[in-house]
């Protein structure tokens, strides 16, 4: 069940009405409903991993309540390295089992020893990566002392498995949502309009701008051989707005879907593409995932307290982790990598807190500097992208190769009229998607408080243009989102 489907929408709506009108009454019942939707909903994809995302759930409820009613430090940790050691143990085994017993076997081979390897036919059962850091977070703030230990299974299953972030986040921390569950909630009809804003913006960006992009981008990285740099270079661009529409437009569902049912969830993009260098940027982007790792990867390590060689190991180690977290293939890894390439000089110059505000708030237009750190930005980030949407690793250095050629500043070559036609549209959405977030980047999303202040025929005929070209664009099934392959 997708979030740009029919079936979501109609599956939204009984949800919205029983919950206020049915379940209102009691919490506890009202908990236990989202709980029962949540558990359908990931059942859509496929039942049998159901029971994998219960385990979970188990597992880490029990072992925060061991951590808690023990004393000895040692039985503490016990509990906790067993919440870790399986879950990442289940982690690892579905997302990356055939990763290393492949990359074992072509190191041997390298070697001269010619193994026979055994893979399977595993299914990448869907959001493990997600609810499987949900579950992390709980048990590692219960045995830092920083949250008490919850005991209502109801209200800790629905944190991990709330349905609107089970597949693909915001990932969220018990300190945040676990609260909001445990308080009655009663409908504020302003949030529930601002929700739909919110998922009208969210469905554009994956409708109209992701899935059009990803036609083209599809098209120019399986036939990258056979074309020109500036038909490449057209691609990396197509793919940026691509993920970009796609994994924000996600969050901006989630996040209205939520807002619906009283929840309010994690913010997870704030306008990246408009920051003006690379910390900037991973400040912006995925930012549940970021501060995640900071909390409970960079900042253990030591974070930047050692001086400028630990700043260097502890954001490469992050940037390696996070580009692995990403998938079980190498491309993942070196583009997090390369990203800390981009980030370092920032990091040893001690430059990476100095954007901080809005790029040119209180203004219509950035200034000549700003405008070129932004593009700069946008550039160097477009090239790592590369990696991330190529299929190997060379298959990303013969697209790079290939971009620098003569033909790289020629016109893209298209005979086809209509194709040509349908490009020059792409862009000019991409177009009209950039001066609207441009407009709103002050604000939580860019719709939030965009018209308010317009007559009300030209607010709701932007809204029905805006509706318009969704319904235009949209699939019946409606088409998978990027970040539930991770």
């Amino acid at each position: 069940m997708f979030f740009n489907s029919f079936n979501y929408a109609i599956f939204l709506l009984i949800v919205f009405i029983l919950y206020w009108f049915v379940f209102n009454k009691k919490l506890k019942i009202q908990n236990l409903f989202l709980l029962v939707c949540s558990y359908y909903f990931y059942s859509c994809w496929d039942r049998r991993f159901l029971i994998l995302l219960i385990f979970s759930t188990l597992l880490d409820f029990f072992s925060g309540i061991m951590i808690e009613r023990h004393n000895n430090k040692r039985k503490r940790r016990f509990w906790l390295l067993l919440s870790i050691i399986i879950n990442l143990g289940f982690l690892g085994f579905f997302k990356y089992y055939n990763f290393f017993i492949q990359s074992f076997a072509e190191l041997l081979s390298n070697l001269g020893i010619k193994p026979h390897i055994w893979t399977l036919q595993i299914i990448l059962p869907v959001g493990i990566s997600f609810y499987t850091f949900h579950g992390l977070s709980y048990v590692i703030d219960i045995y830092k002392k920083r949250i008490p230990v919850e005991k209502n299974f109801v209200d800790y299953a629905l944190f991990v498995s709330f349905f609107a972030l089970l597949v693909a986040g915001p990932i969220e921390r018990a300190t945040h949502l676990l609260p909001q569950l445990k308080k009655k909630r009663n409908f504020n009809y302003y949030q529930a309009v601002d929700g739909l804003r919110q998922i009208l913006w969210g469905l554009f960006k994956k409708i109209v701008i992701a899935d059009n992009c990803a036609h083209y981008v599809n098209i120019i990285f399986d036939s990258s051989d056979t074309l020109s740099g500036s038909e490449l270079v057209t691609g990396a661009i197509l793919f940026a707005f691509q993920i970009y529409g796609d994994f924000s437009g996600y969050s901006d569902i989630a996040l209205g879907s939520s807002r619906l049912l009283g929840i309010n969830l994690l913010k997870n993009f704030n306008y990246p593409y408009f920051s003006r260098d690379v910390a900037e940027f991973w400040r912006r982007w995925h930012i549940s995932l970021s501060s995640w790792f900071k909390d409970y990867l960079y900042i253990p390590l030591g974070g930047s307290r050692g001086g400028t060689w630990m700043r260097i190991r502890n954001t490469f180690i992050i940037f390696l982790v996070s580009g692995f977290w990403h998938g079980a293939n190498w491309t993942f890894i070196f583009w997090g990598g390369l990203n800390a390439l981009f980030i370092m000089p920032s990091i040893i110059l001690k430059t990476n807190r100095h954007n901080l505000d809005i790029v040119a708030q209180g203004k219509k237009l950035p200034s000549l500097k700003e405008f070129t750190s932004i593009l700069l930005t946008f550039i160097i980030i477009t090239f790592a992208w590369i990696f991330f949407r190529s299929e190997n690793l060379h298959h990303a250095v013969s697209y790079i190769s290939k971009i620098f050629n003569a033909d790289l500043f020629t016109v893209p070559f298209i005979q086809d009229r209509r194709k040509l036609f349908r490009i020059i549209v792409v862009f000019i959405l991409i177009l009209f998607f950039l001066i609207i977030e441009w407009i709103g980047r002050e604000n939580n999303y860019a719709l939030e408080k965009l018209g308010n202040n317009w007559n009300f025929i030209i607010r709701w005929f932007f809204y029905s243009f805006i509706i318009f070209l969704i319904f235009m664009y949209m699939e019946i099934k409606g088409s998978p989102f990027i970040y539930f392959q991770f």
